[in-house]
């Protein structure tokens, strides 16, 4: 495996550890849930690292290995070297994020990060590399026992309403100490409630950036005796939290969503690919919302799409064509509106792209634009060919374990167990008896 790492990558990572005093470096990687796993080395140990990777017990790990197949291999990304503002100095902290081999060095099929490289490699094929820019949303709540805002706050509100502000620009500056570009930042439209974009990069760079980003967010929330929450709808009667996709490829140096000769300026590439993702946007939904709480924010009302339609300004729509900048055809894109911030980024950018790339190749035709969707009786939906999207997570499983698509794009390793883990969850939820029932129910009955 000595080839694991080019030497002059490793030689940069070195150097880069003496220069910065750095005496720990914490490996990461993710599990099939996207929840971010780590293991720390002291530079002694970081040469050997580099070159045949961190042996650790895979069975451990959600969504990883049976106990018979349980050694796995964590090989450091060199590209990835970050200090760790927040760690105290001299005798730094770094991070590398890892890829996972097996014992034989072959690439581990359920390695959520390979997963997206393999369908990134399928679109550099084609000529295409693929760019996103997330829009995360996410509360601050005065512990995690609880939902109790720091701020009574609106969209675009500043302070005093505002009681984000200062967490806000620590994050920023924090971000920016580790080359993660933040565009903007603001209060949302529910208490406590904010939102971060991050700067348009290629994917896999962008699906570090936003593990990077969860805990980052969460690390300085609880320096300020906050807790930072990512759940899709932590209150009830108030806007959940979304992870709007800004989605964007490029042939080259040329946009391939934008078409100057078209009235709306877009491609056929860019057409087929939002095709794509609305024909296939319910067996995306597993991984794009793949928690139980994740269908508490899909619901008519509060700006989450509920049906698989596009436009050019409804918010509540699954695909949304944003304005482009005069004369600015490297800004054509589209967002897709589904994810929520407590996805696994990976997957979901795999996934996103694999649909995408479906309707590019099958010439899937755009259907016509949409708006209010929910103001159209079913008849009238069915007649236009509109679909809903999966109004519950046990609803999401069905279409995901049945989509072609998504297996063909993510693997059988991967499919296979987020739908088993997925059933467990669905399974112990429908169990539960709720504080809702009990109060509707318990004194009528």
């Amino acid at each position: 495996m000595n080839d694991m790492v080019d030497l002059d990558s490793r030689q940069h990572v070195l150097q880069a550890c003496r220069d910065h005093d750095v005496k720990f470096i914490r490996l990461w990687f993710t599990d099939i849930l996207g929840m971010l796993k780590s293991v720390a080395i002291t530079t002694e140990e970081l040469e050997h690292a580099l070159l045949d990777g961190v042996t650790f017990d895979g069975s451990a790990i959600e969504g990883f290995a049976r106990q018979d197949e349980a050694d796995m291999i964590a090989v450091p990304d060199p590209a990835t070297f970050q200090i760790l503002p927040w760690r105290p100095r001299p005798q730094a902290v770094a991070r590398m994020f890892c890829d996972i081999r097996q014992q034989n060095g072959e690439g581990f099929l359920g390695d959520p990060r390979q997963v997206l490289k393999r369908v990134l490699a399928d679109a550099a094929q084609r000529g295409y590399t693929f760019y996103v820019s997330p829009e995360i949303e996410y509360f601050y709540f005065k512990d995690q026992h609880g939902t109790e805002p720091l701020d009574q706050g609106g969209y675009f509100d500043l302070t005093p309403l505002d009681g984000g502000s200062d967490l806000r620009r620590e994050t920023v500056l924090t971000l920016e100490d580790m080359g993660i570009g933040v565009a903007l930042s603001h209060h949302e439209g529910a208490p406590s409630q904010h939102e971060m974009d991050l700067r348009y990069t290629d994917a896999l760079t962008m699906a570090d950036a936003v593990m990077t980003f969860r805990l980052v967010v969460k690390e300085v929330a609880m320096r300020h005796n906050a807790y930072a929450t990512f759940m899709p709808k932590p209150m009830a009667g108030q806007n959940g939290s979304a992870m709007h996709l800004q989605l964007s490829l490029f042939r080259g140096e040329q946009n391939a969503f934008f078409d100057g000769m078209d009235p709306e300026q877009l491609s056929g590439d860019a057409r087929h690919y939002m095709a794509g993702l609305i024909k296939h946007a319910g067996e995306l939904a597993l991984v794009t919302n793949q928690w139980v709480n994740s269908y508490k924010r899909l619901v008519p009302g509060y700006e989450a799409p509920t049906y698989a339609t596009w436009s050019h300004h409804s918010n509540a729509d699954l695909v949304r064509v944003p304005e482009r900048k005069p004369d600015g055809d490297d800004s054509t894109r589209i967002e897709y509106r589904a994810p929520d911030p407590a996805t696994n980024p990976y997957l979901a950018f795999a996934a996103v792209l694999a649909a995408g790339l479906a309707g590019i190749d099958g010439k899937y035709p755009l259907p016509m634009a949409t708006q209010s969707a929910h103001r159209l009786s079913d008849a009238e939906r069915a007649a236009r060919g509109i679909e809903s999207l999966p109004a519950s997570l046990g609803e999401a499983i069905e279409r995901f374990e049945q989509s072609a698509l998504m297996r063909a794009a993510l693997g059988d390793h991967i499919v296979d167990s987020l739908v088993a883990n997925k059933k467990l969850e669905w399974n112990a939820y429908q169990q539960q008896v709720t504080r809702y029932e009990l109060d509707r129910y318990l004194g009528l009955l």
